[in-house]
C-alpha cells in the first residue's frame, strides 16, 4: 500500500465505468434511447445522437463513475455470493425496504438539479426500456444497484437536455439546428456551466 497518495488517473476511472456498463450488457445507445423518449415529446429536432452526446457527457463525472463502479462491483459480488449475511441474501433478492441501491443513484443525480431529481424518481417507479429488463430479476444474474444506475445516468442526460433546451429557445434555436456534439452546454453555450 501506498498510503493513499497515488492517484487513479481520470481515463482509468472513465474506461473503467464504461467497462463496467458493457460487462452488465448495458450500452450507451440503450440509455440514450430512455432519454429520447423523455425528452422527444419537448424537443424539435432531438435525436438518438443528441441524448448518445448527452449520456456520454453525464459519464465523464467522477460522481457517476464512482457510483457505477460501487453498485456494479457490489451486484457482481452478490451473484458470486461473496458478500456477507445478511447482506447476501438483501441484495441478491433486492429487498423492497433495502433503499441504499436507490440512494447511490439519487447521489449521482443530484449534481444535475432538481429536474434530474424528479426524473430519477420517475425512471425508478416506471422502469422504462432498458431498466425494465435490468428490474425483470430473470435468471442468475443482479442488478440491484444496476438499474438505479441507469435510471440516474438517463434522468441526468435527461436535465442536461432540458437545460440545453432553454438556451436553444432562447437564441430562437431547436435541436434540429445543432449537430448531436453541440449539445453540451459547458462548451457551446456562451455563459453556461452546467
Amino acid at each position: 500500500m501506498d498510503g493513499g497518495n497515488s492517484r487513479i488517473h481520470s481515463e482509468e476511472v472513465t474506461k473503467a465505468a464504461h467497462n463496467a456498463l458493457e460487462r452488465r450488457g448495458v450500452t450507451v445507445k440503450d440509455i440514450a434511447e430512455i432519454v429520447l423518449e423523455m425528452q422527444l415529446p419537448f424537443n424539435e429536432g432531438l435525436t438518438v445522437a443528441h441524448c448518445i452526446e448527452s449520456v456520454e457527457s453525464v459519464l465523464q463525472k467522477r460522481e457517476m463513475q464512482h457510483a457505477l463502479l460501487v453498485g456494479i462491483e457490489l451486484d457482481e459480488l452478490s451473484e458470486q455470493g461473496k458478500l456477507s449475511r445478511p447482506l447476501q441474501q438483501i441484495v441478491e433478492s433486492d429487498e423492497g425496504l433495502f433503499g441504499v441501491d436507490e440512494m447511490i443513484g439519487l447521489g449521482a443525480v443530484l449534481t444535475y438539479g432538481s429536474i434530474a431529481v424528479t426524473t430519477f424518481g420517475h425512471l425508478d417507479k416506471n422502469k422504462g426500456g432498458i431498466i425494465h429488463r435490468l428490474n425483470s430479476h430473470v435468471g442468475e444474474e443482479v442488478h440491484t444497484f444496476l438499474d438505479d444506475l441507469v435510471a440516474s445516468i438517463a434522468a441526468c442526460a435527461s436535465a442536461r437536455i432540458a437545460h440545453r433546451t432553454r438556451d436553444l429557445e432562447e437564441k430562437g434555436m431547436t435541436f434540429e439546428d445543432i449537430k448531436p456534439e453541440e449539445t453540451a452546454p459547458e462548451v457551446y453555450v456562451e455563459g453556461a456551466d452546467t
